[in-house]
């Protein structure tokens, strides 16, 4: 079923979904059913899985050179997203990026998802390898998220990259993109970066999930914004609790947010990573409450493996 079904369905009703990171490899099925398992009570429509492009190493050879290899270190989202879905009968939204992918790369994952029944898709440009200054798309594929959801579209009306293919199989994916209420930190002005995001719901995709804030005016103002140039699709909040201190530094410079005042006197003031800790949820628990009163479509928390106070949050909000 699509995202955009299940808020219809919904009506004034907020929903709540959470997003969840494939583990290291190596790592087990097991243990992201641990961290869904305590979060399901709470009856979330649809599971976002992230995707990772791949990074370098530097790999020592015999000679005394350097070998440069590409590994992934997060893989596994398409089967990751069948296993949700058989475990827990609700949908997955697999995130689907343009760093590392080529074209048919793209169609062939677009390809396997629609063999799997997954519906959704979250259809991102994706980030800069580490140590690499700025995005490079990989040969022959999309340098923007734009180029990536015009071909999603495509396979919706059965256009395939051979055009030899007569009465392709149309997909019918519903496509959701990423938002920045405090605008895309390569972007010179939010005016600029909004119209990207129209560019993207006018080729059609069909909701927006925005990234971390913690000043639900931003959340506000960013909607206002949206809506006055034509914007109307649905809107979710992402949320994210701030936890420990360092996070007062290491969130404004990985993702360019800026922290409430309040917020950060408060966790200066706490003494304790416990005391820290229970800063964070409260002030995410206070944000939550008033974008549900406020009738946003729903609360979608990233939950970066940490299930328990993702559930501390939501008990106290649902």
């Amino acid at each position: 079923m699509k995202v955009t079904e299940y808020f219809e369905q919904a009506k004034d009703q907020t929903l709540i979904s959470f997003e969840v990171l494939p583990p290291l490899k190596g790592g087990r099925m097991q243990d992201i059913f641990a961290a869904l398992d305590p979060l399901m009570e709470f009856k979330p429509p649809f599971i976002d899985v992230t995707y990772h492009r791949e990074e370098f190493i530097y790999k020592k050879r015999k000679s005394g050179y350097y070998e440069k290899t590409a590994i992934r270190k997060r893989p596994g989202t398409v089967g990751i997203c069948a296993s949700i879905m058989h475990r827990y009968g609700v949908d997955a939204v697999p995130h689907l990026i343009c760093g590392g992918f080529t074209t048919e790369d793209t169609e062939n994952a677009l390809i396997d998802l629609n063999f799997l029944n997954v519906d959704n898709v979250l259809a991102l440009r994706g980030d800069a390898r580490k140590f690499e200054g700025k995005f490079i798309p990989e040969e022959g594929g999309h340098e923007f998220a734009l180029d990536l959801i015009k071909q999603v579209t495509d396979m919706n009306t059965g256009k395939y990259l051979d055009a030899n293919i007569d009465n392709g199989a149309a997909t019918n994916f519903c496509i959701g993109i990423a938002g920045y209420p405090e605008k895309h930190f390569e972007s010179p002005n939010l005016e600029l970066d909004l119209a990207y995001t129209k560019a993207k719901i006018d080729a059609g995709a069909n909701y927006i999930v925005t990234q971390m804030f913690f000043d639900n005016k931003k959340y506000f103002e960013y909607v206002d914004a949206c809506r006055a140039i034509g914007i109307n699709v649905p809107i979710v909040p992402g949320l994210k609790p701030l936890t420990k201190k360092y996070q007062l530094n290491s969130i404004p410079r990985l993702f360019h947010i800026d922290m409430p005042d309040d917020l950060v006197k408060a966790m200066t003031v706490a003494n304790t990573p416990e005391a820290r800790q229970e800063v964070g949820i409260e002030w995410c628990i206070a944000q939550s409450k008033e974008l549900k009163a406020a009738g946003v479509p729903c609360l979608h928390y990233y939950t970066m493996g940490d299930s328990s106070i993702i559930r501390r949050i939501a008990e106290a909000v649902y």
